[in-house]
Order: C-alpha cells, then sequence, then structure tokens
C-alpha cells in the first residue's frame, strides 16, 4: 500500500470515528425511581416505558439490576440511526426482569413493541406478557443475551416489515399459550421482512414449534439461523405434549389460500434439533429455497428432516454434511441437492461418534459473554466416522475436509473437558474464521502469568482488549463481537476486512524463558 492510500485510509477512518464518537445522552432506571425524577444515575427514573419516551438517536438507557413489573406494553416508536444506535442496557453486565404476569391474555398484551429501527437491547428478561414477549416490526436492531419464558404467545416474533434484525444468543423457553397450540419460541413470520439473522440462540419446550416462518402474506423474504439449538418444542414446562405441531424448525409455508406459494429462503448452519415431539427441520408447505448446512438432528418424534413438498422453480432445496440419528429418518424432496450427509455415506450412526448423547446442561446458564455452554453432547468423538468426511461448503473447518454435523472434531475443546493441563503456551486460530459477527478466540497457558489478549485493525489501531489479567495455567476462550465493542466505541461499525489478534503472556523480552507472544489473523466478512 503506498503512503498515498495509507493517508486516505487514515483519513477515512478518522472520520469514522468523529462520527461514531459522539455521545447521547444516558437516562437511567430503577425499580425504586420515579418518573418524576430527572433520570440521572442519582435520581433515576422508576418505568423503562418513561425512559423510551424520553430518548433520541445516540442516547442510552442503563437499568439497575432488578425485577420491574410490567402493567402495561412498551411500545417503542423512536429510531436511532445507523451511526447513532439507541441503547437498552443494564449496568453492571447485570439481569432486569421484567414481569409482564399482570398483563392478561389478549395480543395487545406483549411486553414490548418495537416499532422503531436502530435498538440494541442487552440483558433482558421478559416473563408473562399476556401476548409476544417482545414483537418488532422495526429494522436494523440487535437483540441480545435476552431470554422470554412463560409468556402466551410467541416469546419473540418478527412481522410488520421487519428487516434485518439481529436475534444474538437469546433464550426462548416455556412459552404457551391458553390452547397450548399457537406459541412459538422465536417466529420471523406472517407479515416479516427479509434478512433476519438468528445467531447462539436456544428455543425449548414452547407449545408449538422452536422457530415457526409462515408467511402471510409476506413472500420471498430471507432468514438465517446459525448456530442455534432447538428441542423439546410440542411439550410444556411440565412436560406433558401440547396441542402444537411441535416441529424444531418450521421453515415457512402459508395456509388457506396461499398455502402454496409463499416462499421463506431458509439458511440453517451449524444447529442442533433433537427432542421435538413431531419433526426436526420442517418444509410445512415451503415455497422458498431452505438450505441446510452441517445441521444435526436427532431423536426427533416423527422425522429428523422433513422436505417432501413442491417448490418454486427458482427455489432451491440443499442439505450437505448434515448428521440424522435415532428417528425414522428423513424424507427430501427428490430435486433436493444432498451430498456427504450420514445418510448418503456408507456410514452407520452409533452412539460412539460422540462424545455424549446426554442432554444434560442443554438448558444450562450461558458464559458470561452469553455464549452457548460448552457440552459434550453431539460432538464428534475422536474416532468418529464424521471427521473429514464432508463437503466444503464456505464453513471454517479443521481438518483436511470438513466433519459431518453442528461440530468439528476440536482436541482442544477434548482436552477442556477432560481438564487436562497444558503443556505449552498455544494461541489457537479463532472459530469461526470468516466470521460474522462472533468468533471465540480459544488459548492455553502453561504457567501463571498476566495476560493480554487484544484485537488490532489492519493499521495496527487496536479494536478491543478481551483479556487484560492475571490468569492461572489452563485453558481458556473469549468471544469476540462486533456486536459488543467497548462502550467507547458505540455505533462505531467494522467493515469486511482482516484483523489481528495477539495473545501476550508475561514478559516476552525479559530473557526469562516464561514470556509468550503470538498474534493471528482473522476475516470479518459481513
Amino acid at each position: 500500500m503506498n503512503k498515498h492510500c495509507l493517508n486516505i485510509k487514515l483519513l477515512l477512518i478518522i472520520i469514522i470515528f468523529a462520527v461514531n464518537s459522539s455521545i447521547g445522552k444516558t437516562y437511567y432506571v430503577a425499580p425504586n425511581g420515579s418518573d418524576s425524577n430527572d433520570g440521572t444515575k442519582s435520581n433515576p427514573f422508576k418505568t423503562i416505558a418513561f425512559a423510551t419516551g424520553k430518548v433520541a438517536a445516540g442516547d442510552s438507557i442503563l437499568l439497575a439490576p432488578g425485577t420491574y413489573s410490567i402493567n402495561s406494553t412498551i411500545n417503542i416508536t423512536k429510531s436511532g440511526t445507523v451511526d447513532s444506535k439507541i441503547y437498552l442496557l443494564v449496568s453492571e453486565n447485570g439481569r432486569a426482569l421484567l414481569d409482564c404476569s399482570s398483563l392478561p391474555f389478549s395480543s395487545s398484551n406483549r411486553g414490548i413493541n418495537l416499532k422503531a429501527n436502530y435498538w440494541y437491547m442487552k440483558g433482558l428478561d421478559i416473563k408473562g406478557a399476556g401476548d409476544n414477549g417482545m414483537n418488532i416490526s422495526g429494522s436494523n436492531n440487535v437483540i441480545e443475551f435476552c431470554t422470554f419464558y412463560e409468556n402466551q404467545d410467541t416469546g419473540l416474533q418478527l412481522g410488520g416489515g421487519a428487516s434485518n434484525n439481529r436475534i444474538i444468543n437469546c433464550d426462548s423457553y416455556f412459552n404457551a399459550d391458553p390452547s397450548n397450540g399457537n406459541a412459538d419460541g422465536f417466529a420471523p413470520k406472517l407479515d416479516v421482512g427479509t434478512d433476519n439473522y438468528f445467531y447462539g440462540c436456544r428455543a425449548w419446550q414452547n407449545s408449538d414449534d422452536g422457530w415457526d416462518g409462515y408467511l402471510r402474506p409476506s413472500d420471498n423474504v430471507n432468514t438465517i439461523i446459525e448456530n442455534c439449538w432447538s428441542f423439546m418444542n410440542g411439550y410444556l414446562k411440565n412436560r406433558s405434549a401440547s396441542s402444537g405441531n411441535g416441529n424444531g424448525f418450521k421453515m415457512g409455508g402459508g395456509d388457506n389460500s396461499n398455502k402454496d406459494s409463499l416462499r421463506n429462503n431458509v439458511t440453517i448452519k451449524n444447529s442442533l434439533c433433537f427432542d421435538n415431539r413431531v419433526k426436526g427441520y420442517d418444509q410445512n408447505n415451503n415455497y422458498g429455497s431452505m438450505i441446510l448446512l452441517n445441521c444435526t438432528a436427532f431423536r426427533n418424534g416423527s422425522l429428523n428432516f422433513a422436505i417432501p413438498g413442491k417448490i418454486r422453480a427458482t427455489s432451491e432445496v440443499t442439505v450437505k454434511n448434515c448428521i440424522s440419528y435415532i428417528s425414522t429418518g428423513v424424507n427430501l424432496i427428490s430435486k433436493t441437492v444432498q451430498t456427504t450427509n450420514s445418510w448418503n455415506l456408507p456410514i452407520s450412526v452409533t452412539d460412539k461418534d460422540f462424545l455424549s448423547i446426554d442432554t444434560t446442561g442443554v438448558r444450562g446458564p450461558r458464559k458470561k459473554d452469553g455464549s452457548l455452554p460448552d457440552l459434550k453432547f453431539l460432538r464428534p468423538s475422536k474416532n468418529s466416522q464424521f471427521i473429514d468426511k464432508g463437503t466444503d461448503v464456505g464453513i471454517a473447518y479443521k481438518g483436511s475436509a470438513p466433519d459431518l454435523g453442528a461440530y468439528e472434531y476440536d482436541e482442544f475443546f477434548t482436552s477442556v473437558i477432560k481438564d487436562e493441563s497444558p503443556t505449552s503456551f498455544i494461541l489457537e486460530q479463532n472459530y469461526p474464521n470468516p466470521f460474522n459477527p462472533n468468533t471465540v478466540i480459544s488459548y492455553k497457558l502453561q504457567a501463571a502469568n498476566h495476560v493480554t489478549l487484544k484485537v488490532y485493525d489492519v493499521i495496527g489501531r487496536e479494536v478491543a482488549t478481551l483479556v487484560d489479567e492475571f490468569k492461572q495455567p489452563g485453558i481458556y476462550s473469549s468471544q469476540f463481537s462486533i456486536l459488543n465493542l467497548p462502550a467507547g466505541r458505540k455505533g462505531f461499525q467494522l467493515s469486511s476486512s482482516v484483523y489481528f489478534y495477539r495473545l501476550t503472556a508475561g514478559n516476552p523480552s525479559s530473557g526469562s524463558g516464561r514470556g509468550f507472544v503470538q498474534t493471528r489473523k482473522m476475516l470479518l466478512l459481513k
């Protein structure tokens, strides 16, 4: 890169930082506050609804951890912008329970109606609403590390043209309507817009489906689901069967006069679907494209993979690198492009192919950063038949070829669960790579040291500090998310590019032989 180009790039970066560094107001809310206060830290508001009526683009609402009694729907109508989002967060990385249990069953009694654009919400638990826990009809919002449970309709539903929303590391469970048949975990459905994205989410024991994408009247929309778990849907909290459909991922379809025409183009990657009462991955009359890559289906009631019906001539069905185990199996339309799945290979899947088929922990607490818990469940064992048997589909892999199923065999992970002590300092390649929006960086420490793990852009500018503390010998991992940059960089948008991450342990220049430094690169693709 010549000096002129570098100067232009530096100027552009400075401009971006200037645009995104403007800090708006922060309004504080606490259960013991008052809406007659001024919303400062020492005099917080009492209700979230009052605070949302005060904000403008670039402002933040900071909730004190605790329980908030919600007596009417929180309607959010003020929007941020691409450069100045509005933030609804919980202080001290805590949790705020929005208890909506006083709201009776009614389609007008949702917990939160997000009708606006460019909001970022994190740390909310929404319980007991008379309809959806949250309903999103706005666009370009990020909902991270939130839970939706025991609501009387779908936990989180997107409709009304909602587009380009990101639902990251969220849980939705025990949602059940009075008829025990219509409440889903997550639902990009009906009149939803396009390009909504789910990452690292779990849906379980919802009375209808884990994910439901059926449309009326929207058509030809795109939905992406990655690294998500859907299980035991079609059962109630007490584990009795519901009257709902009971599918894990219901990918689309319509009903009545349009049941054979509407297209929800669904892509599902690296996801688990197990123990649902009826089907795992279900077409449900969807006439759109359905692409399933590196997915695992286990012990669903009737079919693990069910895409038997018609699709549009312009649509496609692709199923690659997937695993089906313990059910009546797979039913795919003849035009399905399917390669290197467990049923296409001379493989007879057995329990020994997995580290475990024990579901203990699948409902367990998430990591501090909100990512899914590390479990042995359905991960390939050291001698699994799935290793290096897949086809390259553009998802990062570790061996000579991709493994089958939702997980790559990972010797590093195996050593973690066996609690083995590392014998050297090692900085692992981030996974997945390329990534968007999240990636995990793992490392091993041979000896106790002060450790830093930092991320830099291509010109050496620090983007984030992930670790800066003294650590004992052991095996660790940290998540880097472009959606959760440090507070001083709120609204800053990382572009598709190469980034570098560097691990420093001790003082590498001391000559003691106990210092370590290593740098690796990773690729962000938007």
